[in-house]
């Protein structure tokens, strides 16, 4: 059975809890399986600018162990940037001023699966899986943890990418990419798959029924056929990118209309 993430006033799911998720497993698939992942940082003290500031970013869960380690490390949130921006540098920055053991961040990812069509408009609803994690950001220092961390998020994009891609990197490359590993303190997800919730005085309404369409539309990431660079001498498309657009495909695709079909717990 997967561990669960403790409840706290912060991440804990108020509205509609039934489709609340603490499992590590959950969480940790959505980050995974999401395109893009939204960070949530204050770059600087709220008497300076109140306004947080939120990027889109690759980001993979994963969990590092030095070699000579007796244990394990926790799972956590890999980050990468080119070493002169602004939210890479601010682990840095932050450490002797504020206190922390890194800087705290919001990671938020969603995955759309369909769009739910009720009777009425105020049951309309979304299809989704989505997570939110709080942690804290720091640096990864120790060459063999970056390493691991970047082909982690060059083979969550592709399986298989970074060992079919001009590797190792070089010394240039290295230093003008910066890790950042989020420390998870807290998580929780949210997730709606099921058919649409139709009020009881709706279902009654037989005439009405009978011009109003309601179902899903599934709604599912796709890729297309891969398109070569100018630059590109391959002649034929590998194989482990051909497998992985054709899995991703089809998984997507199954999973949005499999849950389109299944009865949920009432309205909405």
């Amino acid at each position: 059975m997967s561990e669960q993430y403790t409840k706290t006033p912060r991440s804990t799911v108020n509205r509609l809890k039934a489709r609340a998720s603490y499992n590590h497993d959950m969480v940790h698939s959505i980050i995974d399986s999401a395109p893009v992942a939204h960070v949530s940082f204050n770059p600087t003290s709220f008497d300076e600018d109140p306004f947080p500031t939120i990027l889109p970013m690759l980001a993979w869960t994963g969990s590092f162990t030095e070699p000579d380690a007796q244990e394990t490390s926790a799972t956590a949130i890999y980050l990468h940037g080119h070493a002169a921006s602004r939210f890479m540098r601010l682990p840095e920055t932050q450490k002797e001023d504020s206190g922390l053991p890194g800087v705290p961040v919001c990671v938020a990812a969603t995955l759309f699966d369909g769009v739910v069509l009720a009777l009425t408009p105020f049951n309309h609803s979304c299809n989704y899986r989505s997570a939110v994690v709080h942690g804290y950001a720091v640096t990864v220092t120790s060459p063999a943890e970056k390493m691991y961390a970047l082909k982690l998020i060059t083979d969550g994009l592709v399986p298989g990418r970074w060992d079919n891609s001009r590797v190792p990197p070089t010394a240039a490359e290295m230093t003008t990419t910066t890790v950042l590993r989020v420390d998870i303190v807290g998580a929780s997800a949210k997730v709606r798959a099921y058919a649409p919730g139709n009020d009881r005085a709706d279902l009654d309404d037989t005439e009405m029924r009978a011009r109003v369409w309601t179902g899903i539309l599934p709604a599912a990431n796709q890729y297309g056929a891969p398109i070569p660079a100018r630059e590109n001498l391959v002649q034929n498309v590998p194989e482990y990118l051909a497998t992985f657009v054709a899995k991703e495909n089809v998984e997507g695709e199954e999973y949005a209309r499999r849950v389109a079909g299944l009865p949920g717990p009432g309205k909405a």
